[in-house]
């Protein structure tokens, strides 16, 4: 076949397409349901077999609302928009890989999904409350990236104005259902396997938030919810004086679903040993529904010899009958007279016999065999009362670093880092697509200095305009984007260590390639009309980013350029993609340049899944476009492309 350098197809514009993904697992799972012309449904029902429930109508439980069709379809539309790179509003551009994303969330969350799909280890939402009031998001804002661009004036358009939502419309819980189910659906697809989501809320929705999220992450993928003293002084006014808000808490698997424990700072020890401190806990399992009848390996006899102590108050104890030594079994419960069983079984009991584990006399003067408990650390408790938690801390930091209320009532920073805390671990990356003032981000720096397990943070925020008459505004903030970038920027100096403090900073913007971004109401005249493909104003960095992201590359990863035949290469993310965006090459600088690409190739780990894109007006003509194809599909690069 002759070698060839292949022009871009608008579907490789566009981000994942999670309804294609769906049924190709799906073929994958059950061939025998797919001919040529579809689904077979009716088979697909016979391989289900009793779990393929037939929908009974409107008789069935769950929560259906005006729009839920549309919401679900929306999440599944794949979006052609663009990330624009804004170094100039970064810090640490070249080294940080923290990310801020300044965009409607929703066409965000879907142009991440080929880069981040099933990466992200905690998603953490903080959405609007829908008390009526606040700010939902524009008018129609659910629609599509055309919406988002007339509303940020990046095109001519109607102006779009902010919904309130208030309580009156007869529409009040509809719309906010509409606007939360896709980003959930979207967000999900992110999680890895062992990742956890939560989601803050008051009493407006969360019943509401508990159905769609049983729907989409599973009931049984619902760990809890956490209660969090908000108010400690409570709202006094109506029928109640308010003081808590909650934190929903799912994992996306739960059977491969990671957690850890907080360090516990007020803990203290009653005994020590050699090794150092630790309390006592009994080795049997208290749990009525593990006893001698389902766990018979774990009820046997230990034997203490009350004659030899191992130290003050403990006494020797082993596996094998002994002269003189007390026979103790597991308890029986008290009511019900169940017959516990130990928590260890005998392999793992000898291991550790006089050393974890010992006899030990109760005051009561019953012996029994204890565990020595020596970590100081506890599992994440599900009220969160502590006064470090309430939005006036939160309002206060802000007030602190800024030097005045610049926002008001954001989370507090003890609150998510207990909750980054709980759930992540050195490298997880994190996600927050309400990013509003970045305390998420504040909290992660916070953290990382805390215990010193690097992460990383990905915050995406709608430029909501601020209040003229707000002490943003007269702080020179137009918008939450801005104030939110200042305040990572200001946290990060605010820290002496040496951590990633920085953000790389986009902004949702259309494509830089027409053919990926053409005028949908007339195709043809979209198509044909551009003979220079690329977005007018548009940089190589803009382009650059563009195809990192629709090869579903991490926006992390490091861009190098070289000179070569006075051209500009560039390579992204260690050889997984090659560019040259230069405007014109000659038939003469076809070899050196392709041969270039060719030795960079090689001196990194070499991938046969490598893409090299060019301008496709830089080429003087179809016979230079052809050599440049054979040269780097001669040497294993294949797929060759033009913009």
């Amino acid at each position: 076949m002759k070698p060839e350098i292949k022009k871009v197809q608008p579907e490789e514009g566009e981000s994942a397409d999670i309804v294609s993904e769906n049924i190709e697992r799906l073929k994958e799972l059950f061939p025998d349901a797919f001919s040529e012309g579809g689904v077979k449904f009716d088979v697909l029902r016979q391989l289900l077999g009793d779990a393929a429930v037939l929908d009974e109508g409107e008789e069935k439980y769950g929560l259906n609302w005006h729009g839920k069709k549309k919401a679900r379809q929306i999440a599944l539309t794949p979006s052609t928009g663009a990330l624009l790179p804004c170094p100039e509003e970064s810090v640490n551009w070249d080294t940080t890989k923290n990310l801020f994303i300044e965009g409607d969330n929703l066409e965000v969350l879907k142009l991440l999904q080929k880069s981040y799909a099933n990466k992200i280890k905690v998603i953490y939402i903080d959405p609007p409350y829908n008390t009526g009031k606040e700010f939902i998001y524009p008018d129609r804002f659910q629609e599509n990236l055309d919406t988002y661009l007339r509303y940020t004036g990046q095109v001519d358009g109607e102006g779009l104005k902010i919904s309130s939502n208030p309580e009156g419309s007869g529409r009040f819980h509809t719309n906010w259902l509409n606007m939360m189910y896709p980003r959930l659906k979207l967000a999900r697809a992110l999680m890895s396997q062992n990742g956890v989501i939560f989601i803050s809320i008051d009493d407006n929705e969360v019943g509401n938030l508990r159905e769609i999220c049983d729907e989409i992450f599973g009931s049984s993928n619902f760990i809890g919810v956490f209660t969090v003293n908000s108010t400690p002084n409570a709202r006094d006014y109506g029928h109640i004086g308010k003081m808590h808000e909650y934190v929903l808490f799912y994992a996306k698997n739960i059977e491969d679903c990671e957690t850890y424990q907080l360090a516990d700072e007020d803990k203290t020890f009653k005994y020590s040993d050699d090794i150092g401190g630790f309390n006592i806990h009994p080795l049997y399992n208290s749990n009525v529904a593990f006893n001698r009848s389902n766990r018979p390996n774990l009820y046997y006899p230990f034997y203490l010899d009350i004659s030899k102590n191992v130290g003050p108050e403990f006494y020797e104890i082993q596996l094998e009958k002994c002269e003189n030594c007390i026979e103790i079994y597991p308890p029986r419960s008290v009511k019900g007279d169940a017959e516990f069983v130990w928590r260890w079984g005998r392999e793992k009991a000898n291991k550790e016999l006089n050393r974890e584990i010992v006899g030990y006399k109760t005051g009561a003067g019953e012996y029994r065999i204890v565990q020595k408990m020596r970590h100081s650390s506890k599992i994440i408790r599900s009220l969160l009362t502590d006064k470090k938690y309430s939005t006036r801390r939160g309002t206060a930091e802000v007030e602190k670093l800024f030097g005045k209320k610049v926002f008001s009532f954001p989370k507090p920073i003890d609150l998510l880092k207990d909750l980054v805390s709980a759930s992540t671990l050195e490298g997880d990356i994190i996600l927050d697509i309400f990013a509003g003032s970045g305390s998420l981000g504040h909290a992660v720096f916070n953290q990382t200095v805390y215990d010193g397990e690097a992460r990383r943070y990905i915050g995406i925020q709608l430029p909501e305009p601020c209040d003229s008459s707000s002490e943003a505004a007269k702080a020179g903030f137009l918008d939450i984007c801005s104030l939110g970038r200042e305040r990572l920027r200001l946290a990060g100096e605010n820290i002496n260590e040496k951590i990633d403090r920085g953000y790389k900073a986009f902004k949702l913007s259309s494509s830089n390639i027409h053919i990926w971004n053409p005028d949908l109401s007339n195709l043809e005249d979209s198509l044909l009309s551009h003979q220079e493909h690329l977005v007018v104003g548009r940089t190589k960095q803009d382009i650059l980013y563009e195809l990192l992201l629709k090869r579903g590359v991490d926006l992390s990863v490091p861009i190098e350029s070289r000179e070569v035949a006075g051209k500009t290469v560039y390579s992204i993310g260690y050889g997984v993609l090659f560019s040259c965006l230069d405007e014109s090459i000659n038939k003469d600088q076809v070899e050196e340049i392709g041969l270039g690409i060719v030795e960079w190739h090689r001196e990194l780990a070499p991938s046969s899944d490598t893409h090299v894109f060019f301008r496709d007006s830089a080429f003087s003509d179809d016979v230079s476009k052809t050599n440049m194809a054979a040269i780097l599909e001669q040497n294993g690069i294949n797929h060759v492309r033009s913009l």
